[in-house]
């Protein structure tokens, strides 16, 4: 849709460029999905987030775990990148990573997730995103009831991928840090997976 069809368009700035003008209420999912906007925007607590350029290693950390997670994936599951995620009316996130259900992947057409169909969001922290990836997105992921969580830091000067794993307490609706996996990832959650993370050198 242009941007002349789109609703809140309607402010011109002195370059002559038009720049969505927010509703009262803030924006919504049919907003995100009907407005002209840059790929891989997120939306939290109806306000539009832009995303920077990525840089290579996020880029290449991000593969690694892709295969990884693809390796030994159960039938029942899919493992999927950068795909828009529906958390709520005003909060749309893009994970880096996402494991949902087979059951909610059959339409080769799809466009977003539903949270409840979501059992894994994984987030590879970026400088220009450090406190929506640490606080912000987890915080969200929690409270909409995903299990489990995945914070991926680069560290040392080699910028090699440190992997905070958290679970999902039920009752509270928050994470819990279980382990933080350095060289190998192994875990038995949400399904038996083993990632040689020091593989990162041969990327």
């Amino acid at each position: 849709m242009t941007a002349e069809a789109a609703p809140h368009m309607a402010h011109l700035q002195p370059n002559g460029s038009e720049w969505p003008v927010p509703p009262v209420d803030g924006y919504t999912v049919d907003d995100l999905f009907r407005l002209d906007l840059p790929p891989h925007t997120e939306l939290i607590d109806g306000s539009l987030v832009f995303v920077s350029p990525q840089r290579k290693v996020h880029a290449l950390i991000i593969e690694l775990l892709l295969f990884g997670l693809r390796r030994t994936v159960p039938e029942h599951l899919r493992v999927r990148r950068e795909m828009t995620l529906v958390i709520s009316k005003r909060n749309v996130l893009e994970p880096d990573l996402l494991v949902n259900t087979a059951e909610s992947d059959g339409d080769d057409n799809l466009t977003r997730y539903d949270a409840a169909d979501v059992l894994l969001a994984v987030e590879v922290v970026s400088p220009e995103s450090e406190d929506r990836d640490r606080d912000t997105k987890p915080h969200k992921y929690a409270a909409a009831g995903i299990a489990h969580f995945w914070r991926v830091e680069m560290a040392g000067e080699d910028d090699h991928p440190l992997v905070y794993v958290y679970e999902l307490d039920p009752a509270s609706k928050t994470y819990a840090l279980t382990r933080i996996h350095r060289d190998q990832l192994n875990l038995k959650v949400p399904y038996d997976i083993a990632i040689d993370l020091t593989e990162i050198d041969r990327y």
